[in-house]
C-alpha cells in the first residue's frame, strides 16, 4: 500500500510538473492582439484607422485631469481594461507612465527606458502587456510596470504594429524592420535596412549612428528622418506600408513590405510623397487602398496592388499625425494647420462630404461607431474637445480643456467610450460619456 500511494503521488506531482512547464512557455501564443474595445495603438489599430468600435457619446463630461510631469509627443494608448500608458520628458526618471482610467491614479511609472522614449509609441495587447521603443531598444513590461525583455534596435522604433500573427513589428527612424516574438522578443526573422547593409570591408572604420540621430526631423517628416511615421499593417496578407526618405533623394517614397514565409521583403515602391511626409498611412477597411500626405498639402489613395495612384486631394495644410478612415470610406485628415473636414472616396475620386472652417484643428480628428467623432479644436485663447456628428459634420459637444494651450498629441477613445486628450506641454484629459 505505502509503494502504490508513493508511486500515485509520484505521477501527481508529474502531471503537476507537465502543468506548471507548459504554463511557462509555450509554442502557442493565447494572448489576443486584436484592436478590440480599448485604443492599443498610435491610431487605434495596426491600419491605422483611427476609429473605435465602440459606440461615441454624443455628449460627454471632464472626468478628471492631470500633469504627466514633461511634454508629450505620441498619443494615449488604453488597454482592454482601461489602463493608460504613455510616454513623457520628465526632470525625474518617469518615462513610461501608466495611469488608471476611474482615478487618473498612477499605476506605475518605469526608469527602466531611456530619454528619448518621448518619440516612440506603445502598443498594447490584450493581456495589457505594453510595448515601447527606446535608445536602440524595444521594451516590454507587464501591467504592473515590471520589464518582461529587452531587445536591442539600431535607433528609436517610430513605429510599433502588431502582425497578423501575433508578432511585433518595430521600425526605427533610420529604417531597420525587425519582428519580435511578444513573448520574449526574439526576432522572428532576420533584421531588414530599409537602406540597405552597410559594407564595412569598403568602410572598415564605419561606426553605428547615435540613437537619435535625425529625429529632430522626425515631426516634420524632414529628409534626415528616414521614417518619420507609423507603419500601417494589413493582418490579413501580411503587407505593411512604410514612408521612408532614402539620404540624396529629393523627395520620400511609400513602400508595400510584405512578412511571411520567415522574412521580410520589399514588393513595390512610389516615389511620390513630394518634400517628404509626415503622416502615417491609413489603410481602408478592404485592405485595397492606402492613404497618405506629403508635405505640399496633398492626401493621395493608393492601390496597394501595385502602388498606383488612385487620386490626389489638395489639402489648404500640410496634413500631419493620422488619418481617420471608417469603414465606410470616409475620410478625415489632421494637421495642426488645418480644419476639420471629411471626404468620402469614390474609388478613382473623391468628394468633400462636409468641412468645417472655423474649427481649427489643433490634434487627431477619430471616429467611433454611432456616427460620432471627436477632436480638439481652437476655441478663443484655449482648447475645446468638439464631439461631431461624423456624417453632417455638425457640433454635438463642446468642453473646454480647463488652462490647456498649445495643441495636442491626440485622440484615444476608451473601453467604456471614455475620450482621452493628452497635450504636448505634459497634460492628460479625460472625459466621460454622459448618463
Amino acid at each position: 500500500m505505502r509503494t502504490r500511494s508513493r508511486m500515485h503521488a509520484m505521477a501527481v506531482l508529474a502531471a503537476i510538473g507537465a502543468v506548471t512547464i507548459t504554463g511557462c512557455g509555450t509554442d502557442i501564443d493565447d494572448i489576443t492582439v486584436g484592436s478590440g474595445s480599448g485604443w492599443t495603438a498610435a491610431y487605434h489599430d495596426s491600419r491605422n484607422s483611427g476609429v473605435s468600435p465602440v459606440a461615441g457619446a454624443r455628449k460627454v463630461t471632464l472626468d478628471w485631469t492631470r500633469p504627466a510631469g514633461g511634454p508629450i509627443e505620441r498619443p494615449v494608448t488604453i488597454g482592454p481594461e482601461g489602463q493608460m500608458f504613455l510616454t513623457a520628458r520628465t526632470s525625474t526618471t518617469c518615462v513610461l507612465l501608466s495611469l488608471q482610467m476611474p482615478t487618473g491614479r498612477k499605476r506605475f511609472c518605469s526608469n527602466e527606458l531611456g530619454s528619448i522614449a518621448i518619440a516612440a509609441p506603445t502598443v498594447v495587447d490584450g493581456a495589457t502587456n505594453v510595448y515601447v521603443g527606446d535608445d536602440d531598444g524595444v521594451y516590454s513590461l507587464n501591467y504592473l510596470g515590471q520589464p518582461r525583455w529587452r531587445t536591442p534596435v539600431s535607433g528609436v522604433p517610430m513605429s510599433m504594429q502588431f502582425t497578423g500573427d501575433g508578432n511585433l513589428l518595430t521600425i526605427t527612424q533610420s529604417g531597420q524592420v525587425d519582428v519580435l516574438s511578444r513573448q520574449t522578443g526574439a526576432r522572428v526573422v532576420s533584421s531588414l535596412q530599409l537602406l540597405g547593409e552597410p559594407d564595412f570591408l569598403e568602410l572598415p572604420g564605419l561606426v553605428r549612428p547615435a540613437a537619435g540621430q535625425g529625429l529632430q526631423d522626425c515631426g516634420t517628416g524632414g529628409p534626415y528622418c528616414p521614417v518619420a511615421n507609423i507603419s500601417a499593417v494589413d493582418a490579413a496578407t501580411g503587407r505593411f506600408y512604410v514612408t521612408l526618405w532614402k539620404p540624396g533623394t529629393p523627395n520620400s517614397a511609400l513602400l508595400a513590405m510584405r512578412y511571411g514565409d520567415g522574412k521580410v521583403r520589399q514588393e513595390w515602391i512610389a516615389e511620390m510623397l513630394i518634400e517628404g511626409s509626415a503622416t502615417s498611412p491609413a489603410l481602408s477597411a478592404d485592405g485595397d487602398t492606402v492613404y497618405v500626405g506629403d508635405n505640399t498639402k496633398r492626401l493621395i489613395a493608393v492601390d496597394t496592388a501595385d502602388g498606383r495612384t488612385k487620386w490626389v486631394h489638395t489639402l489648404e495644410w500640410a496634413p500631419r499625425g493620422g488619418i481617420s478612415v471608417s469603414d465606410a470610406g470616409l475620410i478625415i485628415p489632421a494637421g495642426d494647420d488645418g480644419h476639420l473636414m471629411a471626404l468620402r472616396d469614390k474609388g478613382d475620386t473623391v468628394e468633400i462630404v462636409w468641412e468645417r472652417k472655423d474649427l481649427r484643428l489643433r490634434g487627431n480628428p477619430v471616429q467611433t461607431a454611432g456616427g460620432v467623432g471627436y477632436t480638439t479644436a481652437a476655441i478663443g485663447d484655449g482648447l475645446n474637445l468638439i464631439t461631431f456628428d461624423t456624417e453632417t459634420g455638425n457640433t454635438e459637444d463642446s468642453d473646454p480643456l480647463p488652462n490647456a494651450q498649445g495643441t495636442t498629441t491626440g485622440t484615444s477613445v476608451g473601453p467604456k467610450g471614455e475620450v482621452v486628450i493628452a497635450t504636448r506641454i505634459g497634460e492628460v484629459f479625460t472625459f466621460e460619456p454622459e448618463q
